[in-house]
């Protein structure tokens, strides 16, 4: 790979080349990861390595923003795997779980950014779709009165969860569980 390519992929911030190699600025004493986002250096302030440990070796220290010294840095996919493991923790709740969510430390418009980068769907869509995968197994399983089911699962009301499920699955809870117990 030539210089100018590097160079390229520096400032372009091409994540395709992390792993492959690293530059150096000197003029901060910092090495990065291609994909880094920091402002782009002038071209004459950096020198490429082909590892981390040869940056270090030449007095280069690791930038804090795209955490060149780290194998695997993905601050983004952690916050989404963090509220996917709340959303599954609480999805039952009615109430408490924004306020959950506020504690992973981004807003609320950024968080379903995030989550539906990374999952494909919005937070209230896997919500839901954890409540429906509950609430065909309540009742399908055992013989929970409905009006219980719906409130085990985080709904206020029997009929918000009638329309939730008749949306879902074109059925009411007492058509589903007569269709699936026979």
């Amino acid at each position: 790979m030539t210089q100018e390519e590097m160079w390229k992929a520096v400032s372009e911030n091409d994540a395709s080349y992390d792993g492959i190699f690293f530059y150096a600025v000197r003029s901060t004493g910092i090495y990065c990861r291609p994909s880094c986002k920091s402002k782009i250096p002038r071209r004459e302030n950096i020198c490429f390595f082909d590892t981390a440990e040869q940056a270090r070796a030449a007095g280069f220290r690791p930038c804090k923003r795209c955490r060149s010294d780290l194998l695997d840095y993905q601050p983004i996919k952690e916050i989404a795997e963090r509220a996917k493991r709340l959303l599954e923790d609480s999805f039952r709740k009615r109430c408490g779980l924004n306020q959950e969510l506020r504690h992973l430390g981004v807003s609320q418009r950024r968080m379903v950014e995030i989550f539906k980068d990374e999952y494909g769907v919005t937070l209230s869509e896997y919500v839901g779709n954890l409540r429906l995968a509950e609430a065909k197994r309540l009742l399908s399983d055992t013989n929970d009165e409905i009006i219980d089911i719906a409130y085990s699962i985080g709904f206020g009301g029997l009929s918000s969860f009638y329309r939730f499920f008749k949306n879902s699955t074109g059925l009411s809870p007492a058509a589903y569980r007569k269709e699936h117990r026979e």
